[in-house]
């Protein structure tokens, strides 16, 4: 399988640090959306990262769609899925409020950095911060009992997304969000950036 994208998206390097903890081999092409968008077409035309290449050449987009596939690829004893289905069900709702913060976070980079100055709309830029506030406090409440991994003795898809999140919000838009206000997902990302598959994939830009 071929993964295309830059690492600097949290959606490209959720697909990367989980299709290594799936253990199942990849290759990746770190292809930007805006520096190679013609390079980027000439594979998915709708410029959209991730994209992933399968082995049969179909070509898939959307994080989420992609880990599903990929999922039923592994090896069942190396899912980051919850078989059980209270499990599940709290591991969507963390996995939603990762995502979530991700995408705010990406709309206020856009924003500042896409977005002329004087175009932006600044009750526009106050809802998204608002919304990515909203986001991490959740976050951080839902996780804040846990000890060790969230669901398991070993990580799963939603320490992957929610380690991947904070990673990037912090590097993208630190002063939306102070490391001490969420101490839990801070936490949570430390442990998991120590791992090998992260180490493997940093977060690039």
């Amino acid at each position: 399988m071929h993964l295309i994208g830059m690492l600097d998206s949290p959606y490209v390097r959720r697909v990367a640090v989980s299709l290594r903890l799936l253990d199942l081999p990849f290759t990746h092409e770190a292809v930007s959306v805006f520096r190679h968008y013609d390079r980027f077409a000439a594979i998915n035309p709708v410029v959209k990262a991730p994209t992933l290449v399968t082995n049969d050449g179909i070509v898939l987009i959307d994080s989420t769609l992609i880990l599903d596939h990929v999922e039923r690829l592994a090896d069942p004893a190396r899912s980051l899925v919850p078989a059980d289905i209270a499990a599940h069900a709290r591991s969507q709702r963390i996995i939603g409020l990762s995502l979530a913060a991700c995408e705010k976070a990406v709309q206020i980079v856009y924003e500042r950095e896409l977005r002329p100055e004087e175009k932006r709309h600044q009750p526009w830029l106050t809802r998204i911060t608002g919304q990515l506030a909203a986001a991490c406090r959740l976050l951080d409440a839902e996780i804040a009992p846990a000890e060790g991994w969230l669901l398991s003795e070993r990580p799963m898809q939603a320490d992957v997304s929610t380690a991947v999140a904070w990673t990037f919000i912090r590097h993208m838009v630190p002063d939306e969000v102070p490391a001490d206000a969420y101490p839990a997902i801070a936490r949570l990302a430390a442990r998991a950036e120590a791992l090998p598959a992260f180490i493997a994939f940093p977060h690039e830009g």
